[in-house]
């Protein structure tokens, strides 16, 4: 069952983040494996999102990283898709692909781990990496989730949108 307090209180930091890139007038794409849409679809249901939320690539199948994303094959091969410096390249890559303009989107941000109910490969289940790039730098923070899938994927999803926070603060 959900909690609606938590619930309430990722509302609340969401709209406070939109409100904050909007202020900023800093653009913003993302890039999902395990949360599967779920961050965009966050970033979106508050108002006025439009004006700073470019859009979103859901690469779920791992071939999808590299030709949507430009994963580098070698290292998806090396590492698999739940590696840090694979949700490095997500985030970098979402950036150059959402193009408008003829500027990329100021801040990409990227998931990529195991829900469950297996583990992927030697990734264990909760094991999920997000990343925020922007011009500058790219941040990636790796986590170690507990839970069945909902409650992987659900926190998967907060991380990614307190990193983008953390980001956007400086």
């Amino acid at each position: 069952m959900s909690d609606p307090i938590a619930e309430s209180d990722t509302v609340d930091a969401t709209t406070a983040l939109v409100e904050r890139l909007i202020a900023a007038g800093r653009s913003v794409a993302v890039a999902e494996s395990l949360t599967g849409g779920a961050v965009l679809a966050e970033l979106v249901r508050v108002p006025g999102a439009s004006a700073v939320v470019r859009g979103g690539v859901v690469a779920y199948d791992t071939a999808l990283k590299q030709s949507l994303l430009g994963v580098d094959a070698a290292l998806l091969a090396a590492h698999g898709p739940v590696h840090p410096a694979v949700a490095a390249a997500m985030a970098e890559g979402v950036r150059a692909v959402a193009v408008v303009g003829g500027h990329p989107a100021d801040l990409g941000v990227a998931t990529t781990g195991v829900a469950g109910p297996d583990a992927q490969g030697e990734a264990p289940v909760g094991l999920v990496y997000v990343a925020v790039a922007d011009a500058e730098r790219t941040l990636v923070r790796e986590h170690r989730f507990s839970g069945d899938r909902a409650a992987v994927r659900r926190q998967a999803l907060e991380a990614a949108l307190a990193l983008l926070a953390e980001a956007v603060a400086g």
